[in-house]
This record gives structure tokens, sequence and C-alpha cells, in this order.
């Protein structure tokens, strides 16, 4: 599902991940990397430490962890409208903490661990971007 996604995504797209421990946030962040053609020995990993990871390729891919911020505040602290507005595909576990100074036109995945094989989501977002993805998924 990352790879369908990561492939219709283009320069300035949000990706917000929302989800708890174990749900797939991370790995949907690997399979949109490569959707997006992030090269495949580039290791995609969570920022949970260094809060934000950027991957190269034809169009750069910020990742961003916020789980250990405590809202808006720090994001806002750290000049997150340098990396939102920057010309690159923004993806952001733990969305939720954020999701106030999130635009408009920000696609949100929600992930529910199921069990050891499966997850369910569920997208919400701009139109044009559901409507691509139903026509992939037909």
């Amino acid at each position: 599902m990352g790879r369908l996604i990561g492939a219709i995504l283009e320069r300035g797209d949000i990706v917000a991940l929302i989800g708890e421990l174990g749900s797939g946030k991370t790995c949907l962040t690997q399979g949109l990397a490569k959707g997006m053609g992030v090269a495949e020995n580039v290791p995609v990993v969570s920022p949970t430490f260094t809060l934000i990871n950027e991957y190269p390729g034809k169009i750069p891919l910020f990742h961003l962890d916020v789980y250990r911020l405590s809202g808006p505040r720090d994001l806002e602290d750290m000049g997150y409208e340098e990396v939102f507005y920057g010309g690159g595909i923004i993806v952001i576990e733990w969305a939720e903490k954020i999701r106030d100074i999130l635009p408009a036109k920000t696609l949100f995945v929600r992930m529910r661990y199921i069990d050891e094989n499966t997850r369910e989501m569920i997208l919400e977002g701009p139109g044009e971007k559901i409507r691509k993805l139903e026509e992939i998924l037909k």
C-alpha cells in the first residue's frame, strides 16, 4: 500500500500517519519511499530520536516522527515551516500530536493493528488523491 501511495505523491504533499505502536507506520513509510523512487540501498528508519530524516530522490522525502514532542509548539520551535514548504514530500508519524497545524490538503492514514499479519487503514484527504488510489486499487 505504501508503494501505491508513494507513486501518486507530488511535490509539497503531506502524509500524516496516525496509529498505535506496532501499527505499521514506519513500514508504510518504507513503502512510500520505494513508490517515490528512493534507492533500495537507502535505509528508511523511524527518526524517533533525530525527529527528521531526509531521503534523496527525484523529489526529496522528509520523514518526521513527532512522538517525543508535546505538541505543535515544539514543532514550531524547530522551524517546521522550512520543511513543510521546502518543495519535498513530508511523511509524519504520530501526526495526531500536531494535527492542528497541518494544512487542509494533508492525506491522513489511520492505521490499526489487527494481528501479526493484518492492519486496518483508513485514508482521508484531498479528493483527487483518494480517487487516484481507488482507481489503482480497482
